[in-house]
């Protein structure tokens, strides 16, 4: 059998982001594969080229003349294959967004301003995708990401949108309007660096030895358990602040709001695969997050 005239795609595109991002790291990193899948997917393209594409030094990575000459014929394939996909799916395909996040932010930030999202962009097609924690989603299966890891932890193309902080909430008439956490029953969501303990004691009372906190795998759980009374939990400002304006959660220490290390970031689609759908909710993002910088 006569060998094909192209390369596997999935070494193109692990050649295409490490040339982007000079890093097989954050390359692995945007198409949620490890670091040696993609040196090896790069190592199978310059096997199958005759060509070294990289040269590769300690914690230094750059393009030889082959590669660089090389990248913008495969961007301009990549893009080429895009348009014609959209082109034969539909005219609408640039309407259509697929957003991967985490499952707190879809519930506490997102859904609670979907009528200003549809009010601002009524053509829009948004269909939300969650998972717990990081991506989990297939390279190609999204078009938008957004996800609350460390800075470190992000890509180079990430965007912040904004930072957070903890700080305790409850139902009203919880304990009598009378809370303490030294006594009542706490929940919070597990993963998160900084919690109860943390809190506690910035907050000049640290919680007594072997006190107990019952770990959830996501705010929506523990948030869940204190809007129907069942304890303190511990929330962030952006979850808790449309609960709290319709009275379904209260803060009882505001003045003890705890910074996290955590940020939020937005993922949108390299520029060659941008689309009127991810350039418009990338805008409407920003838009909402100066405002309630400018309202908090």
């Amino acid at each position: 059998m006569s060998r094909p005239d192209l390369p596997p795609l999935t070494w193109l595109r692990a050649y295409e982001a490490a040339a982007r991002h000079l890093s097989f790291t954050l390359a692995a990193k945007e198409l949620n594969l490890t670091q040696s899948a993609i040196s090896q997917h790069v190592r199978s393209l310059e096997t199958w080229l005759g060509h070294d594409l990289f040269l590769r030094r300690t914690r230094a990575l750059s393009l030889t003349e082959a590669g660089a000459n090389y990248l913008p014929v495969v961007r301009e394939a990549f893009q080429l294959l895009a348009g014609g996909t959209r082109a034969l799916v539909g005219g609408d395909r640039g309407h259509r967004l697929r957003l991967n996040c985490n499952m707190s932010f879809a519930a506490y930030w997102l859904a609670p301003r979907m009528g200003r999202l549809r009010d601002a962009l009524p053509w829009l097609q948004l269909h939300v995708m969650t998972a717990t924690w990081g991506p989990q989603m297939e390279p190609g299966n999204t078009d938008f990401e957004i996800w609350f890891l460390r800075p470190e932890e992000m890509s180079a193309d990430a965007e912040l949108l904004f930072t957070e902080s903890l700080s305790p909430v409850c139902a009203p008439g919880f304990a009598g309007d009378a809370p303490d956490w030294l006594r009542d029953p706490l929940m919070d969501c597990a993963g998160v660096l900084s919690g109860w303990h943390s809190w506690a004691e910035a907050a000049g009372r640290p919680l007594a030895p072997g006190q107990r906190v019952e770990l959830m795998s996501t705010y929506v759980i523990s948030l869940s358990a204190a809007l129907n009374g069942q304890g303190l939990a511990m929330g962030q400002g952006f979850m808790t602040r449309a609960l709290q304006a319709t009275s379904a959660l209260i803060e009882p220490w505001p003045d003890q709001r705890l910074p996290l290390s955590e940020v939020y970031f937005m993922i949108p689609p390299p520029r060659h695969a941008e689309t009127p759908a991810s350039r418009a909710f990338a805008d409407w993002l920003r838009a909402e997050v100066a405002a309630d910088t400018q309202t908090a």
